[in-house]
């Protein structure tokens, strides 16, 4: 039996602009959070520990995965697209909380909160779709990664 989960996560930094210190502290919390909880199994795989690279090449989402000793061991590419308006909305809602924390009222914060969530959860099993029959993941690591797509999605 393989171990199945990611030991080594990096973002391909050719994809990327400038980041802000707030996105790249969302970028190295999503990576923590990864490399200490995760499920993920490439299909036909004997199994890992993998190192993963994310990145963007032409409208598509890049999986470069390797195995701990650096030997390629297989590529993803998945269509944008599906994932679309939901990384729009939620980069949309994120920046209404991020607004709301310094002057709405805590209801409001809670709401916007609450969409937040859901959009991010929304995301997760969409990109769980998208990798249906390529990379099996749990709820909780498709969360994350989703994550990392819309870090390396966002600009400023």
């Amino acid at each position: 039996m393989g171990d199945w989960r990611l030991s080594a996560i990096e973002l391909d930094e050719a994809s990327v602009v400038h980041r802000s210190r707030a996105i790249e502290q969302e970028r190295e919390v999503a990576i923590y959070d990864l490399l200490e909880q995760n499920s993920f199994r490439l299909a036909g795989s004997q199994g890992g520990p993998y190192h993963l690279k994310l990145g963007l090449e032409d409208n598509r989402l890049v999986l470069d995965v390797s195995l701990e000793d650096g030997t390629q061991h297989g590529r993803v590419l998945l269509s944008l697209t599906p994932l679309r308006k939901v990384v729009k909305d939620y980069f949309l809602v994120c920046d209404s909380y991020y607004k709301a924390i310094r002057t709405a009222p805590p209801h409001q914060i809670e709401s916007l909160d609450m969409a937040r969530r859901t959009l991010h959860d929304e995301g997760a099993r969409e990109l769980m779709k998208r990798l249906d029959g390529k990379i099996e993941t749990d709820f909780t690591t498709a969360r994350r990664l989703f994550t990392l797509v819309c870090v390396l999605q966002m600009r400023g």
